[in-house]
């Protein structure tokens, strides 16, 4: 379970913003560490399992941030490889494939290891958020039965773990035999 102490959950610019925006809610320390995990369940694991695709957030060592889609990649047969992996409570792995070539993400990995994740799923109107921090897994081979064209590998060591309110979250389908979207 999460640590109780309102200053092990949150950074002071999180505090300060709180007090400044949100005076008159006070912080509970038992209700957050309900809410704000420092790993992963089951019920959460098969959450995250389960979607298509997700975001990722990384910065580099100025704190310039850069954020990325990660989707599912199709096999030969047109069904999708799996999204990621929860290897255990703390552990997350997901797949790196070919892409535009600029590494922005990897490139940040490599020099902050800082690395935050957004799952949303528009039909359900549900998402969750993981921090962490990221390492880069450069043999190819490691997952290669899960994933066999990924050329890496990313394992995020989970240290927040948490459901977000759906306010906002519009309700969207997955259209038959194809990978985008619409609204409903």
């Amino acid at each position: 379970m999460q640590d109780t102490n309102i200053g092990n959950i949150f950074h002071e610019g999180e505090l300060v913003a709180h007090r400044r925006y949100c005076a008159d809610k006070p912080l509970v320390p038992i209700s957050l560490s309900g809410m704000i995990r420092n790993e992963i369940s089951l019920p959460l694991a098969n959450f995250l399992e389960s979607q298509p695709f997700f975001f990722i957030a990384t910065s580099n060592h100025l704190g310039q941030c850069d954020c990325s889609f990660r989707g599912c990649e199709f096999n030969v047969s047109g069904e999708f490889y799996p999204l990621l992996k929860v290897l255990d409570t703390k552990t997350i792995i997901f797949p790196d494939f070919s892409g535009n070539n600029l590494y922005n993400s990897l490139g940040n990995i490599i020099v902050n290891t800082n690395i935050g994740m957004l799952f949303v799923d528009f039909q359900n109107r549900s998402r969750v958020r993981v921090n962490g921090t990221a390492e880069i897994i450069e043999d190819k081979n490691a997952f290669s039965k899960i994933w066999p064209s990924a050329t890496r590998y990313i394992k995020v060591g989970v240290e927040q773990a948490y459901p977000n309110c759906k306010a906002r979250i519009p309700k969207m389908v997955m259209a038959p035999l194809t990978d985008s979207f619409f609204y409903n």
